[in-house]
């Protein structure tokens, strides 16, 4: 299946067919086709096949790539997001998916401000306490949550996470569980709706979609493997 429009069909058809198995509208989850390191022909492709939300993992190529495509393309940035950028790719993203500390969303909140937007963004969370990850401890965001819902700027729409990565899709499970179970418990203490869970990815989105994810990040199946350039 080399052609890219072949791709992203088997992918929606995939993602209808597991929201099925668990009894859930497959209108209930959205795709993110992660675009990261492709250039701007592969999202016209994309885009051609009907798909116009593009996730990136850096400022600087949403940056890039935003001039040179329609206005309606919908970019979110999935990666981490540094306070001296959050000024360049506001203006820009649909969503933010990395707020990942109580720092940074006050950043967020106080630039979106200065810029008369209203930020919308999902909270970060390091299930797995990886060192090499962002994101809200579980602790973290519980204690945070006052504060964050004070940030009239934020329009928090839900949380996100990546689990620590394993070959075998299952081992995702608990995790994704685990993050649907932490975004029931945070409506119940915050007494508003975070209804959204970005969660899953081109190995295991099928296992998030089973446990409640509503949008999925997906890349590599789309758009092939990625080939990163070596540092100099």
């Amino acid at each position: 299946m080399n052609n890219l429009s072949e791709r992203l069909q088997a992918i929606r058809d995939r993602m209808t067919h597991a929201a099925q198995r668990c009894g859930r509208d497959p209108g209930s989850v959205e795709l993110l086709a992660v675009s990261k390191t492709f250039p701007v022909e592969a999202i016209r492709e994309a885009m051609a096949a009907g798909q116009l939300m593009f996730g990136e993992n850096k400022v600087q190529e949403i940056l890039a790539k935003a001039p040179q495509l329609p206005a309606e393309v919908q970019w979110h940035l999935i990666g981490h997001l540094q306070s001296n950028k959050v000024r360049k790719v506001l203006p820009h993203v649909k969503a933010i998916h990395s707020v990942g500390s109580l720092d940074l969303a006050r950043d967020v909140d106080r630039i979106a401000g200065e810029l008369g937007l209203v930020a919308k963004v999902y909270l970060e969370v390091n299930l797995g306490d990886e060192s090499s990850k962002h994101g809200f401890g579980t602790e973290d965001v519980r204690a945070s949550l006052e504060a964050l819902r004070a940030l009239k700027q934020l329009e928090i729409q839900g949380l996100m996470c990546i689990p620590p990565f394993d070959d075998d899709a299952e081992k995702s499970r608990p995790y994704f569980a685990q993050l649907r179970e932490l975004r029931d418990e945070l409506e119940k203490r915050g007494g508003a709706p975070l209804p959204l869970l970005s969660m899953g990815m081109s190995h295991d989105f099928e296992i998030a979609i089973e446990e409640g994810a509503t949008m999925v990040r997906v890349g590599s199946a789309i758009f092939g493997e990625r080939t990163y350039k070596p540092a100099a």
